[in-house]
């Protein structure tokens, strides 16, 4: 069996010469291809692979994996996966992002817990806290996602792109059937299912209206015996 313990030891000693900090050298991961810029620190479990390129000043750890990823400089990724993808400068990612590849995190966007990109491209600010997936998408500057959001892009045959501009605000559990476009400045109710084009500055509800049956939970448990 092949011995990587030497080279990997000679790479961190490289890394940590040229300014790169490291809480536990031995708990870090990285291979001979990839550059780490200066004050940077790599945390315990980061695995660093292929073509990598990291900018300066960025945290990266604990357990991270990043392959064939360009990070920018000033980035924060916590526990989280990327793959062949480009995180643009001061973005926040993670706990618990997978960004799968061919995604572009525009500047200073954050990116959290249980969030999946995919063949996207999000513009500047762009903010998707939790619990969201985003693919075959471009998105623009400075939108907001509530949690539960799904870009709906595989229809069993084929996958489709969404287009959403800047300055939208997309509730929580948002639905976008693909095809779609929705224009700058649009707002979309939470609950909502996009399926046709949002104009500038609209407001899209796609939900059905609440009713209030007055009696109903007490005369259901009255049927079933129960109190």
């Amino acid at each position: 069996m092949k011995d990587y313990s030497a080279p990997l030891q000679t790479k961190r000693e490289q890394l940590l010469q040229a300014g790169v900090m490291m809480m536990d050298p031995s708990a870090v991961y990285i291979e001979d291809q990839v550059t780490v810029g200066a004050g940077t620190m790599l945390l315990p479990g980061t695995i660093l692979r292929g073509n990598t390129v990291i900018g300066k000043n960025c945290q990266i750890g604990p357990q991270v994996m990043l392959t064939d990823c360009t990070v920018e400089e000033g980035c924060t990724i916590n526990a989280s996966q990327c793959e062949e993808s480009v995180i643009e400068k001061n973005c926040q990612i993670g706990p618990y992002t997978h960004i799968r590849p061919h995604c572009v995190v525009g500047e200073g966007s954050k990116i959290g817990a249980f969030v999946q990109l995919k063949n996207c491209n999000l513009g500047k600010g762009t903010k998707m806290a939790h619990l969201t997936y985003v693919g075959d998408s471009d998105v623009g500057e400075d939108c907001n996602f509530g949690c539960g959001t799904v870009t709906c892009n595989y229809d069993g045959f084929q996958k489709y792109r969404t287009t959403i501009g800047s300055h939208v605000f997309v509730g929580c559990n948002t639905n976008f059937v693909a095809p779609v476009t929705v224009e700058d400045g649009a707002f979309i109710a939470a609950g909502t299912t996009v399926t046709q084009h949002i104009p500038e500055d609209a407001m899209a509800i796609g939900r059905t209206r609440q009713e209030i049956k007055e009696g109903w939970a007490g005369e259901n448990r009255r049927k079933k015996g129960r109190k």
